[in-house]
């Protein structure tokens, strides 16, 4: 991964390249800076030589520049992400050149490649791309420690922030591992048990009531200290302390829908600001991830003021966050999409007039749109007269159907047509896919750093590692101990509870999926690092990890 240090007079002559008009950017300020105003801006955020005290991870799930030009072209002026580019992300997996967003969070996660839908563990090995260098590839299924956790075992504060359910894709790879990305039990569970200092996000129906196991992990949450809180008024009212601020019983709503569906759900740089100022008060720093996470969703659904509104929102948040580092001085913001989704294009349906499209063809069309095509599938999808499908179309999308539009939707009686209709009639935007698409992704980077040029996602880890000075490979081995290795015919799966399993050593137990030791006298030890099972590994017999600092308990030796 390619680095450059910039010293004072190569920030000088960079501002002087600026001023000249030449096109020079390095990981904070902007690509061009005519005034003195801005000129000195770039003198007092290029602190290269500065060490990185938090790092802030920020992933508009499923985006390309495409959405990056809509979006701008829809706000009518530049966004915060326009002066922050920096580079590219390929974003392949192990076992395809299109990712999902499991194995991609993995991969900028823990700096490995995985396969689809697992979290934070090696891959299947019998599904390999050819292009892998096997010397590179995790052991299978074996957990791999994220840069969350070794951020937390260097004694700084932690957090995750997401418009989704806590235990989605993107924020689950950063504290959980799991061989499957639908493990939502397990999955959560773990994230409670990380000790993670702030979780803002929705979710809240996988700590208790949809659980199969019977936990309640709400009173797990109060019960090791942690505010929790359910409102923006709630959130915005703290000032200190641990929290989990759960939004929602599952995701959190849509920007454009918040309004009518959830207007007491904070907005995404609401939520971003206050995380922030939580983390900020631990004296030794903090890892911040932030994700959009719905910008992927509107991409599967092709709907694009979804898309284009989420990512305005996110966008905002991005502006908070570099607010913060231009004030701090030792924050570094990283921002990547995590893979393209829908491949949006602006311009669909050859046109031999494509070359007369103006702004107001792209944007006006979206303005008028006031929900997402899912919302308004809810208003009609009970609806079987024409005229009142036409009302709503008109009332919600500020789109006038034609007769004979109005007539196919009504005899197919599929939402997919009136979709369809909308998309290829009513907008200039195309789409390639409801799926994801392969294509390398936008890097944008803000601070103290030099993360630049074209990288692979599995780089974006080892930097952040290398900037809070651990090694993610030695966090693995210390978090991560094969039972089989330390206790080699010593210890039992007890699977009597088949939802709450229980590792058993001699006299001591060791919940799956928890950050805790019972010693022989029944008293509980607090771990740094959680007890995985991966039923998958060892040709599918399982295997069980534990921290060292449990094995140096249970065999009576000082832990370091």
């Amino acid at each position: 991964m390619a680095t450059k240090t910039i010293n004072l007079f190569i920030v000088l002559t960079i501002v002087g390249l600026l001023l000249i008009g030449s096109a020079a950017s390095a990981v904070s300020g902007k690509e061009t800076q005519k005034t003195e105003e801005s000129t000195k801006d770039i003198q007092d955020t290029k602190y290269t030589n500065k060490k990185i005290k938090n790092i802030i991870v920020m992933v508009p799930d499923g985006c390309s520049q495409s959405v990056q030009t809509a979006a701008r072209w829809y706000n009518g002026e530049e966004l915060q992400l326009d002066d922050m580019v920096v580079g590219t992300v390929s974003t392949y997996m192990s076992d395809s050149l299109i990712t999902d967003s499991a194995s991609a969070a993995t991969a900028f996660s823990t700096g490995y490649k995985t396969s689809d839908g697992a979290l934070s563990v090696g891959p299947n090995p019998a599904t390999l791309l050819s292009i892998i260098d096997l010397t590179t590839v995790a052991e299978p299924y074996v957990p791999l420690a994220t840069v969350l956790e070794g951020a937390k075992l260097k004694g700084k504060a932690t957090g995750l922030v997401a418009t989704s359910e806590i235990p989605h894709a993107t924020p689950a790879a950063f504290a959980s591992h799991a061989e499957s990305r639908k493990q939502y039990d397990d999955i959560i569970e773990q994230m409670v048990y990380q000790d993670i200092d702030v979780v803002f996000a929705g979710g809240k129906d996988f700590l208790s009531t949809s659980r199969q196991d019977g936990e309640n992990l709400t009173k797990v949450l109060m019960n090791r200290g942690y505010q929790f809180v359910e409102t923006e008024d709630e959130m915005m009212s703290l000032r200190s302390g641990k929290t989990w601020g759960m939004f929602a019983g599952a995701a959190m709503s849509p920007e454009i829908d918040r309004q009518y569906t959830a207007p007491e759900q904070p907005h995404i740089a609401n939520m971003t600001e206050k995380a922030i100022e939580l983390l900020a008060k631990d004296k030794d720093g903090f890892f911040l991830m932030v994700e959009g996470s719905q910008v992927d969703w509107a991409g599967h659904a092709n709907d694009p003021t979804y898309m284009v509104t989420d990512f305005l929102a996110f966008d905002e948040a991005v502006e908070v966050a570099v607010d913060f580092a231009k004030k701090d001085g030792n924050t570094l913001v990283i921002v990547f999409p995590d893979h393209n989704t829908g491949g949006m294009t602006l311009g669909s349906n050859y046109d031999p007039s494509y070359t007369k499209t103006t702004v107001e063809d792209l944007v006006d069309p979206l303005k008028n749109m006031e929900c997402t095509y899912a919302y308004l599938e809810s208003q009609i999808k009970d609806m079987t007269d024409g005229s009142e499908v036409h009302e709503e179309v008109l009332s919600w999308m500020g789109i006038d159907l034609t007769q004979t539009e109005i007539d196919e939707i009504v005899t197919s009686g599929k939402f997919e047509t009136l979709k369809n209709i909308i998309n290829n009639k009513h907008t200039i935007i195309g789409w390639t896919t409801g799926g994801h698409c392969g294509e390398d992704v936008p890097l944008w980077a803000y601070g103290p750093g030099s993360l630049s040029g074209h990288v692979d996602n599995t780089e974006i880890a080892t930097y952040i590692a290398e900037e809070f000075s651990f090694s993610l490979d030695k966090t693995s081995d210390k978090l991560f101990v094969d039972v089989d290795e330390a206790f080699p015919g010593k210890y039992v799966l007890d699977k009597t509870d088949s939802k709450n399993l229980v590792l058993k050593i001699g006299n001591y137990k060791l919940p799956i999926n928890k950050d805790v030791l019972i010693d022989s006298k029944g008293v509980e030890h607090k771990l740094d690092g959680i007890v995985i099972y991966a039923p998958k590994a060892n040709d599918g017999k399982g295997k069980v990890y534990i921290p060292q600092q449990a094995v140096d308990l249970i065999k009576g030796k000082k832990y370091k």
